[in-house]
């Protein structure tokens, strides 16, 4: 990978995604004030920021505050027609989607977060609540209570593992989550020597999932490969049992493709 130094960047453009990224399922409308303390700019500077993306068309505004316009769909839409890792991965989701009737899906990890690159669902199988948990593409989802994300920090060297969890706080989103940093880098321990992960409510109450890696040719973790079903159809045990073969065999058919 070529080595981008601060002398080669834009900083205009790297502010203007700032304040684009500043938009989320929290914060769906924002006026300038609001949008500086998210993007970490001045008012000035996020106004004009602001008013430049609404000119173009990625957001829209009453005139004093802004939301995405559906121009935005552009940038996700791209990555979703081009990258190859989607188009690779979502055959394999939809045979497993078909099989069993569950929510199967393929993240991978930007900074806090695990972000949906491909899903699939059975369409008899998983209830409307189940479907509703941000199972959408696109869905960004924080890595420390989720499946994947669990399988993703575990992949990375222990130093880089250390690393991300410095100084960054670890919600409590339910009763089951852990939140201590020394607990979660020894379930990241455990996690890289299991090879997948168990995720008992820990992100949202009445959700179990398991995740494993998903690894290319060359053995690096690109993916993770998650299904989720509602309680009352599996146990973590029964999960681990069941759905955790499925998954280790998908991940082992992809790696020669990727």
């Amino acid at each position: 990978m070529t080595q981008i130094t601060h002398a080669d960047t834009i900083a205009g453009l790297v502010k203007g995604l700032a304040v684009l990224e500043s938009f989320d399922t929290e914060r769906q409308r924002l006026n300038a004030t609001q949008a500086a303390q998210r993007a970490g700019l001045t008012r000035a500077a996020a106004r004009r920021h602001l008013l430049t993306l609404a000119h173009v068309g990625y957001l829209e505004t009453d005139g004093s505050f802004y939301w995405l316009g559906p121009r935005a769909l552009r940038l996700a839409g791209a990555y979703l027609a081009s990258a190859r890792l989607p188009r690779v991965i979502q055959p394999t989701l939809n045979r497993l989607a078909a099989e069993t009737q569950n929510v199967y899906s393929a993240v991978v990890l930007d900074g806090d977060e695990v972000v949906i690159i491909a899903r699939s669902a059975g369409l008899a199988g998983p209830s409307t609540r189940l479907l509703a948990y941000g199972m959408h593409l696109g869905a960004r989802l924080p890595a420390h209570a989720t499946s994947t994300g669990r399988v993703l920090l575990a992949a990375l060297p222990p130093a880089e593992r250390t690393a991300w969890l410095a100084g960054r706080p670890l919600p409590r989103l339910t009763p089951r989550t852990t939140t201590e940093p020394d607990a979660f880098l020894a379930l990241l321990d455990a996690v890289a020597h299991d090879d997948h992960c168990v995720a008992s409510e820990e992100h949202e109450l009445g959700v179990l999932a398991v995740a494993v890696p998903l690894r290319n040719a060359q053995g690096r973790t690109v993916a993770a490969l998650n299904v989720i079903v509602p309680p009352d159809r599996a146990s973590p045990q029964l999960l681990a049992a069941e759905q955790l073969p499925r998954l280790q065999t998908a991940a082992r058919g992809l790696r020669e493709m990727l």
